[in-house]
């Protein structure tokens, strides 16, 4: 390594500042950043003072752009239902519950241990979930269940007919909107509620 230079003359200003962690005042600001009249642009104190800070009141009941999208979409599928069924739906439409709960007690004996945090879910929930949560099919964001179940079915992945015939029950009984979204949609899009 070359030796450091050394300069004979006088010592040099340094063009920039080192900045200290350390001390009481760590405000770091350009030379010469104040305007000439930054006094005269601040409004006075008493007017501030007298001034009421303005309430904003946000509704949540308009939902977001995501929201909308999954609503459309399960809307175009129940639709789509309406009009013409395939036959994979005519078959879904024949599993009984029997068959449902012997589906689901073999998803279980696959298990090592029993699920411990859906004791309080239904036969039917926990079908859902087990669907949702499973990559096989592709992604469960942004896309109602059936639409979903379908283009897994396009694809020849196999999707279970008791998922499907679990989506057609939940439709009839609950709301077909609701039953549409994934539960990592609804944990993704959900808004954390503040306790004042």
């Amino acid at each position: 390594m070359p030796p450091k230079r050394r300069s004979t003359g006088p010592a040099t200003k340094a063009q920039q500042s080192t900045l200290a962690f350390h001390g009481a005042s760590n405000k770091v600001t350009k030379a010469g950043a104040r305007a000439q009249g930054a006094k005269k642009n601040l409004p006075d104190q008493s007017s501030t003072k007298d001034a009421k800070p303005e309430v904003i009141e946000i509704e949540d009941s308009e939902p977001t752009t995501a929201e909308t999208a999954i609503i459309d979409q399960t809307e175009q599928e129940i639709k789509a239902q309406q009009v013409d069924s395939t036959p994979e739906e005519d078959q879904a439409r024949r599993v009984t519950d029997a068959a449902i709960k012997k589906y689901w007690a073999a998803k279980e004996k696959q298990r090592m241990a029993p699920r411990v945090h859906q004791q309080d879910l239904t036969v039917h929930e926990k079908i859902l979930r087990e669907f949702d949560m499973s990559a096989h099919y592709g992604p469960c964001t942004g896309i109602a269940r059936i639409k979903r179940w379908k283009r897994a079915h396009r694809f020849d992945l196999d999707p279970p007919i008791e998922v499907l015939a679990v989506l057609l029950k939940e439709q009839k009984v609950k709301d077909k909107l609701a039953v549409q979204r994934s539960h990592v949609d609804e944990l993704l899009n959900s808004k954390a509620e503040l306790e004042v």
